[in-house]
């Protein structure tokens, strides 16, 4: 057999060498014969949503109340009794504390005596007037001189009784002060001081009472969004209320939405040049419930303010998800007619309470319409001149309850898909493991402030 293999030579390995080459070729030819062009991906598009929506800016605040005053006390002594509950609604005239109206009774006696004891020398000098003014009818009874010493007696009586009644009711005053009396109606905080301790008048705090309904709510508001709303003010865009007073929606913590209504009565006369803002107030209301309780609010809350700036006006929406982002550029993916994706830039508005975002019109060629097919699942897979399978929805989805309105929605259909429809959506959208990431993952879309 070596005989055999030596006596081919170096023509017979040249030989097969070649033989297998060629059989490799043809298997690799056949091998990428066999591989098919890859499918486009499947990925949902929706129109945008039309409806009425109203511009909106937001704030954050916090609750003030409308009268607060710190309780002291009006005259010095002893505190002798708290007859009210700390923390309980107090109403204007209400006992708070009894300070030790001893040392001011005695005054009072004592001032009331010189009252009376005044009132009789007055009595007896305008009765010696009188007899004095009789005898000056007989010719040389009297002198004048003692005429006008009777005079003058009588009026000094009289002057004096004034100035005892004067006293009288400052120690009245003082001996009404030992009783301090709420000045308004409000919710008293807990004694600061408590039966036996010595306090100075109008230096020692007692306690402190606060109205709570109404409650005001002050913000800050910039410059651009003042000149905006005075400028749609004169246009009018915004009709305030007969009172000139405008309409406000206000959030608390742990609240979904804006579910208190009230109104902006007060802003301040000048810009605070440091921040470029100005400070704004708003008034709630803030009942007691029906079935008892307490309030829902108290001073020193925060508040979210939203606070409309023109008239309902129809527009598109787009979920918010859908919007990429490019450094300051907010974009939106379309398809055209052969399902190519198109990068279109938007200018976004305010969001919506279900996730849609406002497109504001550019009065540009090249605007979002209603009729454009937008991509609403997956744009971290899909980049500009991308063929793709549309998985075409008759309503954009939304993250919540459907909105009166929304003419893109199917008669008799929620706007609403739901968590799961979206997810399954993206999961079918993927690309498979290894791929190159586009542009748009890159820099994936967020939520933007409008």
């Amino acid at each position: 057999m070596n005989d055999r293999f030596t006596s081919a030579g170096p023509m017979g390995v040249c030989l097969a060498f070649c033989v297998f080459a060629a059989l490799a070729a043809s298997g690799c030819s056949k091998t990428q014969a066999d591989v098919a062009a890859a499918e486009p991906p499947a990925i949902p598009v929706a129109h945008p949503a039309v409806r009425q929506v109203t511009d909106f800016v937001d704030f954050t605040g916090q609750t003030n109340a409308v009268q607060s005053v710190t309780i002291v006390p009006r005259v010095t002594g002893y505190l002798k009794k708290e007859p009210f509950k700390e923390g309980a609604e107090v109403k204007e005239g209400d006992l708070l504390f009894e300070i030790d109206p001893r040392p001011y009774q005695a005054q009072y006696d004592q001032a009331h005596g010189q009252v009376v004891l005044n009132q009789a020398r007055l009595k007896e000098a305008q009765a010696d007037n009188a007899r004095a003014k009789s005898l000056a009818k007989t010719p040389g009874a009297i002198s004048q001189q003692d005429l006008d010493r009777f005079q003058a007696a009588e009026e000094e009586a009289a002057a004096s009784l004034q100035a005892a009644k004067a006293s009288l009711e400052v120690f009245q005053q003082n001996l009404d002060f030992c009783s301090v009396k709420s000045p308004i109606d409000g919710q008293v905080s807990r004694y600061f001081l408590t039966t036996g301790n010595l306090v100075n008048q109008d230096q020692t705090q007692l306690t402190t009472v606060v109205s709570l309904d109404p409650m005001q709510v002050y913000f800050d508001m910039d410059e651009v969004t003042l000149l905006r709303i005075r400028q749609a003010r004169d246009e009018g865009k915004i009709k305030p209320f007969e009172t000139g007073q405008f309409p406000v929606q206000i959030g608390f913590q742990g609240e979904d939405g804006y579910p208190h209504q009230g109104i902006v009565d007060f802003f301040n006369n000048q810009v605070t040049s440091a921040t470029g803002s100005i400070a704004v107030r708003g008034v709630v209301k803030n009942p007691l419930p029906k079935n008892g309780g307490h309030r829902l609010l108290s001073p020193g809350m925060f508040a979210r303010v939203h606070l409309p700036i023109g008239q309902p006006h129809s527009a598109l929406l787009v979920i918010d998800r859908a919007i990429g982002s490019d450094q300051n550029l907010k974009y939106v993916y379309t398809i055209d007619k052969n399902n190519i994706v198109q990068q279109k830039t938007v200018q976004t508005g305010a969001l919506e309470p279900d996730e849609l975002r406002v497109i504001e019109p550019t009065g540009k060629a090249g605007d979002l319409t209603a009729d454009d097919w937008v991509v609403v699942g997956g744009i971290q897979q899909v980049h500009p001149k991308m063929e793709i399978k549309p998985d075409r929805r008759d309503a954009m989805p939304t993250l919540g309850p459907s909105i009166e309105g929304d003419s893109a929605a199917a008669p008799g259909s929620s706007t609403s898909t739901g968590a799961a429809a979206d997810k399954a959506a993206d999961k079918a959208a993927s690309p498979a493991a290894g791929a190159e990431k586009s542009p748009a993952e890159k820099s994936p879309a967020g939520k933007t402030d409008p």
